[in-house]
Formats: C-alpha cells, sequence, structure tokens
C-alpha cells in the first residue's frame, strides 16, 4: 500500500478487508477538523440545521480566526465583526480548548507546529489543510458541509485516491527553499494534470535535508498542484519537530508508517535539485514558472511576505538576506510598499528573539499581525489596479491581491532580497554572505536527529460497513434543457465567487456575485436562459469555498458539465 492507503486503512470504520486500494469507498474516522472565521460563516448554517449537537470530540476541533481580521478591519468592518462574532459565540458554546482569536495564528502555522501528529486523518475548512501532509498526516481540504458534519459524528467518507510519487533527487544549494521547490514541480509537472485528484507522495535522496518546515510549503502547494493531498513519510525530522512542541502529549504519539516498497503509483516523476535556481511564477497562474534569470530586473510596486504558505524558516532566510544586504551598503528605495506577515504570534517571538525583525524594518517593510492579509486581498491590506507585486503566498489567480492586482509568486528570500530596489533581484549572492552559523544556530540545524521506530497499519475494529445496495439513485428519467455559457479549463473558484463575498449567507445575494470581476454579465445570461456550463478540464480548482457552488445555484445554474472537476468543489456541487 502506499502511505495515504495505509493511513486510510488505519482508520477505516466497518471494513473487512486487510488492505484498501485506489477506488474503494471507505468510511473513516477523523482524528481533526479545522475551520475558520469565514468557513464557519456557512458551517454554522449546516450546524444549525443539524439541531446544533455536541460535539464528537470538542478538543479535536480547531477553529483560528484569520482570513479577513487584520485590526484595520477588525475595528471597523460590520461584515467581518459579524464573522469574529459568530466563531466566538460558537467557541464559547462548544467550550473548545483550541480556539485561537483574532491576530493569534494563521489557521496552519500553530495547528501544524504544535498539534498534527503522523499518520492522523485532519479535515480542514481550507484547500491548503493539505499543509499537514508535511508531518505524515492525511490532511486534505472539504467545504465547510462536509466538515461540520464530520465535527458532530467524528467520521466521514472517503474514497481512496489514486497516487502518483514525485521523488527529488541529488541536494538543493544553500538558500533555496520548499517554495523554490513547489514551483519547480509546478512549473515542469503542470497545475490540474497529473496530480489531479490524487495523493501527492513527496520522496527525496536526502529527505534528512528537508525540515517540517520545507515539507509544509510543498504540501502546502499541492493544492495548486491539484491533488487532493501531499505526504512526506515521517522520520527523524518529524520526530524533532515534535519535540519542540510545547505541550507533552503532541511530543509523541500517531502513527509512523512508510510506503510498501511495491506499492502502486500510477505514474513517478524526479525533480533535480542540485542545478535548481530560485523559481518565480508569473501571473496568473502558479505553474506559470521561469527561472528568476528570466525575470530579473522586473519592476515592483510592492513586496509581500507572509501567508499561510510563508514558515518561520522562509522569514528567517529572509531577514538574513536583508542583513546581507545592509551589510553589502544596500539602502531600500523609498519608494514602494512592503509588508511582512509572521505566522503567528509565537513566530514573530521567535523571530524577535533572534534580532530578525529589525532588519526588516529597517528594509521599510510594515510588520502586521498574523492573518492571511494580501493573499486573500479581502481585508485592509490588498494591492490597487495594475500594481505589481511580488509575494511569498501560494496563488496569483487573477484578483487574489485586489481587483486588477498582478501578482508574482516566489520565496520568502526572492521577495527580502528584491525588496532593496523594488525589482526581481536573485538572492544567491546575499545567500552565499549569509553566516551559516548563524542561520544553524537559530533554526537549530545540525543537531543531532531522534531515533524513530517505523510500524505497520492494524484493521481496526468497529461498527459494521454500510450496505452499498441501500444507496438511494437518482431519477434517471429527469432531463435537463438549456442553453449553453461555455468556460476554458481550470476555472476556479475564486473566478466564481471573489472572496470579498464570502461573508454572505443568503443565496440569492451570493448568486448575483457569481462571476463577479471575470465575467460581469454571467447572472444576465443565467436568467436569460444560458443556464447550463460546459467547461475544460479542472473545473472548481482553488479555494474550498463552498460560497462557489452556492453562487452558482444562486444565479440559476441547472448544471455543470465538464471533463473533470476539482476534487473538494465536486462534493460542495453535490452537498
Amino acid at each position: 500500500m502506499t502511505l495515504t492507503e495505509k493511513i486510510l486503512f488505519q482508520h477505516a470504520i466497518g471494513w473487512q478487508k486487510d488492505h484498501v486500494q485506489a477506488g474503494d469507498l471507505l468510511s473513516i474516522s477523523v482524528d481533526w477538523t479545522m475551520a475558520s472565521e469565514l468557513a464557519w460563516n456557512g458551517m454554522n448554517q449546516t450546524y444549525t440545521a443539524l439541531g446544533r449537537p455536541p460535539l464528537y470530540n470538542r478538543d479535536r476541533f480547531y477553529l483560528a480566526l484569520d482570513h479577513t481580521v487584520d485590526p484595520v478591519t477588525l475595528a471597523n468592518d460590520p461584515r467581518t465583526q459579524r464573522l469574529v462574532h459568530l466563531s466566538r459565540t460558537f467557541a464559547q458554546e462548544a467550550q473548545l480548548r483550541y480556539f485561537f482569536d483574532a491576530n493569534e495564528t494563521i489557521m496552519h502555522t500553530e495547528f501544524y507546529r504544535q498539534l498534527v501528529r503522523p499518520g492522523e486523518v485532519v479535515l480542514g475548512a481550507d484547500s491548503h489543510s493539505s499543509s499537514h501532509g508535511g508531518m505524515g498526516a492525511f490532511a486534505i481540504g472539504l467545504g465547510g458541509a462536509d466538515i461540520a458534519i464530520a465535527m458532530v459524528l467524528g467520521k466521514s467518507w472517503i474514497l481512496v485516491p489514486e497516487a502518483i510519487r514525485v521523488h527529488y533527487r541529488n541536494r538543493l544549494p544553500f538558500g533555496l527553499t520548499g517554495k523554490d521547490v513547489i514551483l519547480k514541480t509546478l512549473g515542469t509537472l503542470g497545475r490540474n494534470t497529473v496530480a489531479m485528484e490524487r495523493t501527492v507522495e513527496y520522496t527525496a535522496d536526502h529527505p534528512e535535508d528537508f525540515t517540517t518546515d520545507f515539507r509544509f510549503t510543498i504540501a502546502n502547494m499541492t493544492a495548486e498542484f491539484g491533488g487532493l493531498n501531499g505526504i512526506f513519510a515521517p522520520d527523524a525530522r518529524t520526530a524533532e519537530a515534535m519535540h519542540r512542541r510545547v505541550q507533552a502529549e503532541f511530543r509523541e504519539g500517531g502513527y509512523w508508517f512508510r510506503a510498501d516498497e511495491d506499492a502502486r503509483y500510477v505514474d513517478r516523476f524526479d525533480i533535480e535539485l542540485s542545478t535548481l535556481s530560485p523559481q518565480i511564477a508569473k501571473p496568473f497562474s502558479p505553474d506559470n514558472v521561469v527561472s528568476i534569470e528570466d525575470v530579473t530586473g522586473q519592476k515592483l510596486d510592492g513586496c509581500f511576505i507572509g501567508a499561510c504558505t510563508t514558515t518561520q524558516e522562509e522569514l528567517v532566510l529572509g531577514a538574513l538576506v536583508l542583513e546581507a544586504g545592509f551589510k553589502r551598503g544596500w539602502q531600500p528605495e523609498e519608494s514602494g510598499k512592503r509588508l511582512v506577515i509572521p505566522g503567528s504570534k509565537e513566530v514573530r517571538l521567535n523571530l524577535e528573539k533572534a534580532g530578525l525583525l529589525t532588519f526588516y524594518e529597517l528594509a521599510g517593510f510594515r510588520i502586521g499581525e498574523p492573518g492571511c492579509s494580501m493573499c486573500l486581498g479581502i481585508a485592509s491590506d490588498r494591492a490597487e489596479p495594475d500594481e505589481v507585486w511580488l509575494t511569498s503566498q501560494n496563488r496569483n489567480f487573477h484578483n487574489r491581491m485586489g481587483k486588477g492586482s498582478l501578482a508574482w509568486l516566489a520565496s520568502g528570500p526572492v521577495v527580502a532580497a528584491s525588496a532593496f530596489h523594488m525589482q526581481i533581484t536573485d538572492p544567491r549572492p546575499l545567500l552565499a554572505e549569509i553566516d551559516q552559523d548563524k542561520w544553524r544556530r537559530i533554526s537549530g540545524a545540525g543537531e543531532p536527529l531522534p531515533e524513530v521506530v517505523i510500524s505497520e497499519p492494524v484493521r481496526a475494529a468497529g461498527e459494521e460497513a454500510a450496505d452499498e445496495s441501500a444507496a438511494v439513485s437518482s431519477d434517471s428519467g429527469s432531463i435537463v434543457q438549456g442553453r449553453v455559457q461555455r468556460f476554458g479549463d481550470n476555472v476556479d473558484t475564486d473566478a466564481m465567487i471573489p472572496g470579498e463575498f464570502c461573508h454572505l449567507s443568503d443565496l440569492k445575494e451570493i448568486g448575483e456575485k457569481a462571476f463577479y470581476h471575470v465575467r460581469p454579465d454571467f447572472v444576465e445570461r443565467v436568467r436569460a436562459g444560458e443556464d447550463i456550463l460546459v467547461a475544460g478540464e479542472g473545473w472548481g480548482s482553488g479555494s474550498s469555498r463552498e460560497h462557489a457552488a452556492w453562487a452558482l445555484k444562486g444565479a440559476g445554474v441547472k448544471a455543470i458539465i465538464a471533463k473533470s472537476f476539482a476534487y473538494i468543489h465536486k462534493r460542495n456541487l453535490v452537498n
């Protein structure tokens, strides 16, 4: 079995076989469910429809307020205040143990650093829940209805996915990051292609070189790759990170599995690391990737280092790049906008203790509070129309950082080097001048790694599997009629419903905002009878937002026909 198959086998309820394989439909126990205030807006409706029953385990639902809650927006925007009130009220009602209020952490940051363990099943109401595969968990994003039900029942269902393996050859030059590696992977293999709806198991010649922060970024952007989940086998690096945790109960435990030597992968791919240069993704797709040499000198209006994909490791490297620039006598140009967002209060405190935040301040960066910030472009921090931003976030779709924005993706060190002269700058000359002893002291690199014991899954005792013959079939005689609106490939949920409207809860209001920026006449055309949508590959990729499905229903769409559907959105459409 693959690593993902072993985890699903371990969690399968009432499964009678001695293995699982791609295509098996399972009922699975769930270790964690998680959400943000933006997702809870919709989940609250589902939870109310269920009668607001007790949670299966209130200590295993994690709620963090991060999407819309920068201090300015929280103080002035009634929409954000409503979302925050809903979440705070529920946290008190359910007596949640793991509730993180506004500006404490980005949703995935502290969950990854402090709580998730290898081999656990994590379902999150956010597409970047895939991040936690960096710790060896099976972690996927789903829509809010699926998460609300799993939160109450402690279980969900899954169709065991096909798997691909991406293997990283040789060693990476110093200072290149997980962001460079996943961008290279996207640029080489393509978005929503070989990974579409599959598990992506990442392996390497030298996995000991990959810190858990490094793995986090790659697993995080498996969402952009198109994968259902991304996962690294847990090892000594995983144990090392767990041993640093605050709570003793999360320093151990989990399921430490490995894929079998004869595990079935539908395809295998190799990516060479030794010759890799910093990678840049140009607008408007994360796989529109070039090497930095091809775009050096590109003028910038803004530089942003932050969002869930940007780890403490990248923030540290970015600061050390700035320090090296100052030692060269470089000074930041007065023009340009610069913002850095540490992922959590703890990360910010660590940077302060190491004396690194000072370099961001000297370079003209405003240091913001933990949150999604410009990556979502719906709070007070957003790009203006036609502004070009270099950003360490994970998505560069149309309007992602604000209406009319132009987002170029890069690693934290690349953004830092580029912030001096507000043009894309190769950081490698500065990386070569970093005091690597200082880097090792700050990052903890070079310490002895603990030993780990690998185990095998055990079929769990539990309730009987559901009788598949009892499934209710739909009326095969019904006919849907209408005229067609055509779309191309990879139509993402940001296009279907911009993030700025995800605070809405009335179906008709949501429907009015469908394709608001990219096809302003969409609703009018639906009302005129063009209510069947026909599209190419990857319909519904990107965010897990249920609002995308609601927007289509609210607008009056009768049916969607596409060559392929993104997994989360497909489940949302069914729900």
